[in-house]
């Protein structure tokens, strides 16, 4: 059974100011505590760049960019290990619930034979690392708002 992380939350921000929050890399190091660099052309098939923070280290991560529907939804896994080792998969979906509020949902999958492994060794900190991206989502597209 594969590890998932899910969150939804509520944005009282229109979907693309939200969408412009989760899209804007160059910025993500001015409200991201869990990635704080990301690079992509958002092409799927093309890679994106992150670093992430687990734990006291940051980690350069490469995954590849699986859909991408600009405004809605953006989803990316890493590259599969062979004999179904380790695959994972993230997304990030936005609908709109009216002209001024959004709801936004993040998700997480980690699978494989070898996921219990990473799971305990790294599980606490991807739930803390996720939790904390979801709520600076939505404090950063409130604030856009407000300025």
């Amino acid at each position: 059974m594969a590890f998932v992380i899910d969150a939804t939350v509520d944005i009282d921000a229109p979907a693309e100011l939200v969408w412009q929050v989760l899209t804007d890399f160059p910025r993500f190091g001015e409200w991201n505590p869990f990635v704080s660099e990301c690079s992509s052309s958002l092409v799927p098939g093309e890679p994106i760049d992150m670093l992430v923070h687990l734990g006291a280290r940051p980690r350069r991560q490469r995954e590849f960019i699986r859909s991408h529907t600009p405004g809605h939804e953006l989803s990316y896994a890493m590259k599969p290990v062979p004999l179904n080792t380790l695959h994972s998969l993230r997304s990030h979906t936005l609908t709109p619930l009216d002209t001024n509020r959004t709801r936004y949902e993040s998700h997480f999958e980690l699978a494989g034979w070898l996921h219990p492994v990473v799971v305990a060794l790294l599980g606490k900190h991807l739930q803390r690392g996720f939790a904390a991206m979801t709520t600076s989502v939505k404090d950063q597209a409130q604030y856009l708002r407000t300025t």
